[in-house]
């Protein structure tokens, strides 16, 4: 089984991938293969609903041609998917928004690619606006039919500067908790998904 993690921030190695490293070690030491996969410095454009990917059901984005379609390529060929954004004016960040609508539209367009596949949501942010940040990430996930587990908190951090959310001793606890649930859930339903 494997999970792969997408920090959708623009800052290599900040707050969001730390949250997903504390994630992912969580997870590692449950026995499951993990990979993080950072957004920052590469190309990530919006859907432009060309809808070829409906058209040729054949798992990827036709619309644009960047670092995007790899991601979408990750997400396929994992059983858990992870999408982690820093909070900008309330809301995603473009590059995670990026993802979670080219995700999304591709997975509609091939039923079967994230149905029941585990997925979790990460925000970190500095003072609001994580929870509305959460909801965007997970409507994606309901409305592919994906499975969410819970952890002893919403799955922010708190903390400005970079590596401040290291020291947000309840984010980072409810990172050890969401992984453990994640793992339980995966192995739970690993059989199911196979059928």
């Amino acid at each position: 089984m494997k999970v792969v993690a997408f920090s959708g921030s623009p800052r290599k190695g900040g707050n969001t991938a730390i949250m997903l490293r504390r994630l992912l070690d969580s997870l590692d030491s449950e026995g499951i293969e993990t990979e993080l996969v950072e957004l920052a410095g590469k190309k990530a454009q919006g859907c432009t609903a060309c809808l070829k990917c409906r058209e040729l059901k054949d798992r990827k984005c036709h619309g644009r041609n960047d670092f995007i379609n790899e991601c979408i390529a990750k997400a396929d060929a994992a059983d858990g998917i992870v999408i982690g954004s820093p909070v900008y004016f309330a809301d995603v960040t473009p590059e995670a928004k990026a993802l979670i609508d080219r995700l999304g539209y591709v997975g509609g367009a091939n039923p079967d690619m994230l149905v029941r596949k585990t997925g979790a949501a990460v925000v970190a942010e500095r003072r609001a606006g994580a929870v509305h940040a959460f909801d965007s990430i997970n409507h994606m996930f309901l409305i592919r039919q994906m499975v969410i587990p819970g952890s002893t908190y919403w799955n922010l951090g708190i903390g400005g500067p970079a590596g401040a959310v290291a020291e947000d001793d309840e984010g980072m606890a409810t990172m050890d908790t969401l992984g453990k649930n994640m793992a339980w859930l995966l192995k739970l339903t690993a059989e199911a998904r196979r059928r």
